[in-house]
């Protein structure tokens, strides 16, 4: 029986969301690269309760996994259209942007293909020992614990959804809920006559269209809160656009913290707003609904520039939310029978990751402290890479979230885990020049000459290391 013990990987992903996945499939066929990448779920799923019937991505169907990188990866959007015979119809479709259910479906096609992603095992902690992190693992449909080794670790672990202070204590009441369990809940509005949506980004725009097509006739009483004066739509000029390329994001990272996160606030409707066709279609639905009859015929209320201060159970049932208008500090009480709390994800540090966390250098606000290669800083006995994927919303920018930047980012990874240039990359991708003017220096993408910034232990093939399709624990 063979006892010795299996090599380390060169890196291993915690979680399988759409960026890790793309680190996954960019990684695969680099010669005598040992990845493997762990989630505790059965399958890949991407947002599974906002795959509501027609909503369409916000980004190209070039910002999949691989193709900004390598167009010519086996793990691109167009291969998956080949491997489903769906290459003409997507031609004849004449579509830019993806619907949300196709978009899952490609990255639930990659996720089984690839050999490298290993789904129903939960990583419950990761630990030094010595220049390299073990990684303890437990099989979800077994009960098996497993380790292995690693050289670096890639933190996809996604982010979580956010309850607004105000709703902090009707967590378990069953007429509110995020919109990250719309489709998994929405039955349970069933009964409904008066139902409230609060968030004026893309996931509230598409809850509050699919209940204007559900309930259109029936009496049901829609409104529609945000906390933003107006319900612009999301930027999408070509010339805005170039705030989601690696360029911008080498701006922002050299910027002060400071200024950093003020312009992450600032810049709300970059990343955070709703596509003009959504709003344009709820506009759409209203008009024709409204044909022949008053404008305010139809039980539909929008509310901008209005905050949710308190919210309770009512107390003839349904919930009480005490609002604050913006403008005019005017308040008063409304009553409605649920809520639908469209309000964001927030980066989120995993259980797993705690063994770790005091060698990790933390910044004033207990974030991580993120190099250009997505690297995050660390004591200096911690000489193994920890990467983050969409982490970094602090240190890199409005891009961090985005699809367009993933197959980027996870080159940029892949180019500083093994220490030379696996994919090469551009040196120059916008035409806007964020910084002002200075003495000229040659364009030059950190990925492409890996930075000094931090120790590295660079991945050199070992033959005997080839097979990449190795088990934990083996």
């Amino acid at each position: 029986m063979d006892t010795s013990t299996p090599p380390p990987y060169d890196l291993i992903g915690v979680g399988i969301g759409p960026f890790n996945l793309s680190l996954a499939a960019l990684a695969e066929p680099v010669p005598g690269l040992r990845t493997l990448f762990l989630d505790q779920r059965p399958e890949f799923r991407w947002h599974p309760g906002m795959l509501v019937d027609g909503a369409r991505m916000q980004v190209p169907f070039l910002a999949d996994l691989v193709s900004l990188v390598d167009p010519t990866n086996p793990w691109s959007f167009l291969n998956y259209l080949r491997a489903q015979d769906r290459l003409f119809p997507f031609y004849f479709a004449e579509r830019f942007q993806l619907t949300r259910r196709e978009y899952d479906h490609y990255c639930r096609w990659a996720a089984e293909g690839l050999p490298n992603c290993r789904f129903g095992t939960e990583v419950t902690a990761l630990h030094r020992e010595g220049p390299l992190f073990r990684v303890e693992t437990t099989d979800t449909a077994t009960g098996r614990r497993s380790t292995a080794l690693a050289r670096n670790l890639a933190l996809g672990v996604g982010t979580r959804p956010v309850l607004p202070e105000a709703f902090a204590g009707l967590a378990d009441h069953p007429g509110a809920f995020h919109s990250a369990e719309y489709l998994d809940r929405r039955g349970q509005l069933a009964g409904a006559r008066d139902i409230t949506v609060v968030g004026s980004g893309q996931s509230g725009a598409e809850i509050f269209l699919d209940l204007l097509r559900r309930h259109e006739g029936d009496g049901v009483r829609l409104r529609w809160l945000t906390r933003t004066r107006a319900l612009a739509p999301m930027e999408y000029s070509k010339l805005g656009l170039e705030h989601f390329t690696p360029d911008y994001t080498r701006y922002f990272h050299g910027l002060p913290a400071p200024v950093r996160d003020a312009l992450v606030s600032a810049q709300w409707q970059l990343h955070k707003a709703a596509s003009a066709e959504t709003l344009a279609e709820i506009h759409d639905h209203l008009y024709e609904r409204t044909i022949g009859r008053p404008i305010d015929a139809a039980p539909v209320e929008i509310t901008p520039g209005t905050a949710v201060t308190e919210a309770r159970p009512g107390p003839c049932g349904g919930l009480e939310l005490r609002l604050r208008h913006t403008d005019s500090g005017a308040e008063h009480v409304l009553r409605t029978d649920a809520v639908v709390l469209a309000t964001g994800y927030r980066a989120a540090r995993p259980a797993a990751l705690e063994p770790l966390a005091p060698l990790i250098d933390w910044d004033e606000s207990g974030r991580y402290r993120v190099d250009l290669d997505h690297r995050v800083a660390t004591r200096p006995e911690l000489t193994g890479g920890l990467y983050v994927q969409n982490a970094e919303l602090h240190t890199h920018g409005v891009g961090t979230p985005d699809l367009g930047l993933g197959a980027h980012r996870a080159a940029v990874i892949l180019n500083a885990v093994t220490g030379r240039t696996v994919h090469r990359l551009p040196g120059r991708t916008a035409w806007t020049g964020f910084a002002p003017p200075g003495p000229a220096t040659p364009a030059q993408d950190p990925a492409t000459t890996p930075a000094q910034t931090s120790a590295r232990t660079p991945v050199v093939p070992r033959p005997q290391e080839l097979t990449r399709a190795a088990t934990v624990g083996r």
